[in-house]
């Protein structure tokens, strides 16, 4: 999730990347790796279930990985909707942040886009949810997990205490490294889902990102923003790792290619 007031303050730098980005609408391979090696082919959610400039940021992210993807926007007004066909021929599926509207969110991919992602997460892809894609992973939206799931802010002994924009220290690996984080979720209430497993932490202890599995498919779900770069968080701050590494990190866990 993302407030209006942070969205303001960086109209001018989301819209500077995001003209740069619209040849990747219908995909984008980066030539940094052989012809030979199969790309990784990423669906992103673009649509009114997001917020303005999630969706590009995302992008940018995984561009500067340097990895070979085959990224494409996905959404209600994107050449390509959300639905069972389209996904058919990609590897992972991220829904980025969105406002603070959940049910609206779910209204805006609606019952054919949450069962075509739920077929195709099943049918062995990956699924990677971030902040509001997360909150729309649980059982009272698109069901890929079984419990529901509630905000980090205000929790005993957590950084963040209201709705505002905040750059939290996450545990991850043994290091603490900052992140973006504005009203996400804790995942430490989803033991009882399939093959859950932690990932990074806040520093309260609850649990920050995590992995499950759902059918043959995995899922990773994050509170904070892995993808966000300098222009959305205080650099300075100890622990600052480049978005693209954090990306890169995450990819693994979702291993999209593996059969």
């Amino acid at each position: 999730m993302k407030s209006e007031a942070l969205l303001s303050r960086r109209h001018l730098n989301i819209f500077i990347f995001t003209a740069a980005l619209t040849l990747f609408t219908t995909g984008y391979t980066p030539s940094a790796h052989s012809a030979d090696s199969k790309p990784v082919k990423i669906a992103v959610y673009r649509g009114e279930a997001g917020c303005e400039g999630c969706s590009e940021m995302v992008v940018k992210s995984l561009l500067n990985t340097g990895l070979k993807l085959s990224i494409s926007y996905m959404g209600e007004n994107e050449k390509l909707t959300l639905n069972r066909q389209n996904l058919k021929g990609f590897d992972l599926y991220i829904q980025p942040g969105g406002g603070q509207d959940i049910p609206a969110a779910y209204d805006a991919i609606g019952d054919e886009g949450a069962d075509a992602i739920r077929d195709f997460v099943r049918s062995g892809k990956g699924y990677l949810g971030i902040c509001m894609g997360a909150y729309l992973a649980d059982k009272d939206w698109i069901g890929l997990i079984k419990p529901p799931l509630d905000s980090e802010a205000g929790r005993p002994g957590a950084e963040a205490n209201d709705e505002g924009d905040y750059t939290l220290s996450i545990k991850w690996g043994g290091k603490e490294e900052s992140f973006y984080y504005q009203d996400g979720p804790y995942l430490s209430n989803s033991a009882e889902s399939p093959g859950y497993t932690p990932i990074a932490y806040y520093l309260n202890g609850d649990v920050a990102m995590a992995a499950y599995t759902f059918g043959k498919g995995k899922v990773v779900l994050t509170g904070p923003h892995p993808e966000a770069d300098e222009s959305w968080i205080d650099a300075s701050k100890p622990g600052y790792i480049p978005a693209a590494s954090k990306m890169t990190r995450l990819l693994k866990y979702l291993d999209p290619q593996k059969d």
